[in-house]
């Protein structure tokens, strides 16, 4: 009974990461084991804590300070209980048994979000943490589910914790590039100082490119490094977001307070297909494959 609730519980997880980001999700089938469900059931908590602070929480009539604080205790407590009743929390209280996150990791996480209910504009040492908290420890403790079966020396840890870092910064800051719009107008939110209202130049926007390249390129020279179950998937997620970042930067300044820039579907699919071909294994799902 309980392996077949864990099963669903599971599978409304991956639903989760369905609805929300068709790039991770590709990404994510490409994952091996049960490193491709642990991602799905940290990807689920992120995006629901994510939800309450960008608008759900309100719309519901909900105090979204209360419910993310409520929230967090949940999931702070969710390891020491096997059976939870909300499927989400019970996927991810799995798995973060077997990967032994760091609670200092989702306070830090938790933090972030928490900053988006009152904070409205940041400062560069503000927006490191912000940044920090929102994105680097998701690298981290994604970085947690790859090794939770590894036996890695301290200097291949190091090397892996730094690419993890690099790829959640250049994600959240490609994420923030892209929603520019959004998050000054919808959600009265400016994360770079020098774009105001969601107004960005070219100088600006091309000085945000670059250090987005230079932590991608750092988070490259750690992939092969990574374990076999997580090498293919964590390589085409940067593929897709280093497409998208030459997108960003083909797009004039001024389009993109009106414009939510993407990659097509059958694009990412085959950056997937050269993530195989580049880094595979015969026994990897294919980049469409349902699970």
């Amino acid at each position: 009974m309980l392996t077949r609730y864990d099963q669903a519980a599971s599978r409304a997880a991956a639903q989760v990461m369905g609805q929300y980001s068709t790039s991770f999700s590709l990404a994510t089938r490409l994952l091996r084991g049960r490193v491709r469900a642990d991602i799905r059931h940290l990807y689920a908590v992120v995006r629901i804590a994510d939800e309450l602070v960008d608008g759900a929480a309100a719309q519901a009539h909900t105090d979204p300070a209360a419910a993310l604080d409520a929230y967090e205790k949940t999931i702070l407590a969710a390891p020491q209980r096997r059976l939870h009743t909300d499927p989400i929390v019970h996927a991810y209280a799995i798995t973060a048994r077997r990967c032994g996150f760091h609670r200092e990791y989702l306070a830090a996480f938790f933090n972030s979000m928490r900053a988006d209910l009152s904070q409205r504009e940041y400062s560069p040492s503000e927006l490191q943490d912000y940044i920090y908290g929102s994105a680097e420890v998701i690298g981290l403790l994604c970085l947690q589910i790859f090794l939770a079966e590894e036996d890695v020396s301290p200097a291949d840890r190091a090397a892996m914790e730094r690419g993890a870092r690099a790829l959640g910064s250049a994600f959240q800051k490609i994420n923030f590039l892209r929603d520019l719009g959004e998050d000054s107008s919808t959600l009265g939110r400016t994360y770079f100082q020098q774009a105001p209202s969601g107004r960005i130049d070219e100088a600006t926007k091309s000085a945000l490119i670059a250090e987005i390249r230079q932590e991608l390129a750092t988070a490259a020279l750690t992939i092969d490094v990574l374990p076999a179950s997580a090498r293919v998937g964590v390589s085409a997620a940067a593929d897709i977001f280093a497409e998208l970042t030459n997108r960003l930067a083909a797009t004039p300044a001024t389009v993109l307070a009106t414009t939510r820039v993407s990659v097509p579907n059958h694009t990412k699919a085959w950056l997937a297909a050269r993530a195989v071909r580049r880094r595979g294994h015969s026994n990897l799902p294919p980049p469409l494959a349902g699970d």
